[in-house]
């Protein structure tokens, strides 16, 4: 098999053409101003050594040689051998609240800001476990299914918003469920949720859920973003500049508050663990060690391509044909002298 690790810088062939016409256009503007300076006829007695045809042949070499380089560029390489991988890990599904109040920002830069943070941090770190994403506030959506796939997990992470999904609300329980019907249920790998929210004013019947949660041996885990206390939730304009905080019908400013409470019974009965969210500390990557010890199970086998690299193919005949251009001189040569006579003869 044959590809191009680089393939992009393919795209700088289309400047060769424009680079030959200028050199045509440089050429035939010299010859120009040079029928100006003096007759024709002259040219052989005023400039004796002068050759077009070294002159087009050193031009000709130094844009064959930009051809050789970008193709070493665009690095080619040939498939050596073909090898089945098996994949094998755990499945974990990441349930992120994107309700309004986790754009408080008791958590720098905002709660819904660091659980991002803390998500893209975690799949940098997987290495063949499969991860899958669930946003949810009212009603619960499947941002991205479980996949080993991290370079579009992290694209599609990047575009969650508290816009992600319009219904207000907190539903932790329609949420779990939506992740255990999302798991494949015929691949007995080692499953683990984990719930990414404040808590605040959750929706569905929980305890049902979490029953059926333990009944398949799944395990949850919960980070808690926010304070107990009570914090304001901003409001901004399109600008990005804050405009007030949230207010109820009455006029009072909203307070957002962590329900610790409900998050540690979720996490107990689950067999899981809940942390607290800071500004500095990752959770996630401590729940990530937790589950580490989880012994990863097979779920799949894919066929891995080697290739091997042969750029120098290309590199190093322009390395050459560069040092050839060097040595060829601009002044005309005997080998070449008859040459040239007899085309300007003709």
């Amino acid at each position: 098999m044959f590809r191009f690790a680089h393939s992009e810088y393919l795209y700088l062939l289309y400047l060769v053409p424009i680079l030959i016409v200028l050199i045509w256009y440089s050429i035939r503007r010299q010859n120009q101003l040079l029928a100006k300076f003096a007759n024709v006829k002259l040219h052989k007695t005023l400039f004796p050594f002068k050759s077009n045809f070294k002159l087009i042949s050193k031009n000709l070499l130094i844009t064959l040689a930009i051809i050789f380089l970008i193709f070493g560029l665009a690095n080619p390489q040939i498939g050596s051998k073909v090898e089945e991988v098996k994949q094998v890990g755990i499945d974990v599904y990441i349930l992120l609240d994107v309700s309004l109040s986790m754009k408080a920002e008791d958590i720098k830069p905002s709660r819904l800001e660091k659980a991002k943070h803390e998500i893209s941090k975690l799949i940098q770190r997987l290495q063949g476990d499969r991860i899958g994403l669930i946003v949810f506030s009212g009603k619960a959506f499947i941002q991205f299914p479980l996949t080993t796939d991290y370079s579009a997990a992290n694209l599609f992470l990047s575009a969650v918003s508290v816009n992600s999904v319009p219904q207000p609300g907190t539903a932790i329980g329609p949420a779990i469920q939506l992740a255990m019907n999302s798991f494949k249920k015929d691949e007995e790998t080692q499953k683990a949720i984990v719930v990414i929210t404040d808590g605040e004013d959750h929706e569905g019947d929980l305890d049902s859920v979490i029953e059926e949660v333990n009944n398949v041996g799944v395990k949850i885990y919960a980070i808690g973003l926010g304070s107990p206390q009570g914090t304001p939730i901003p409001l901004y304009n399109s600008a990005g500049k804050q405009i007030g905080y949230k207010k109820d019908r009455n006029g009072n400013v909203v307070l957002t508050k962590l329900d610790e409470t409900t998050l540690e019974e979720i996490t107990s009965k689950g067999n899981g663990k809940y942390y607290r969210g800071t500004s500095t500390d990752d959770e996630l990557e401590m729940i990530y060690d937790d589950l580490a010890s989880l012994e990863g199970s097979e779920f799949g086998a894919t066929k891995i391509t080697e290739y091997e690299d042969r750029y120098y193919y290309f590199l190093i005949p322009a390395i050459l044909i560069l040092l050839f251009e060097v040595f060829v001189k601009e002044r005309k040569s005997k080998l070449f002298s008859r040459f040239e006579n007899n085309g300007q003869e003709k």
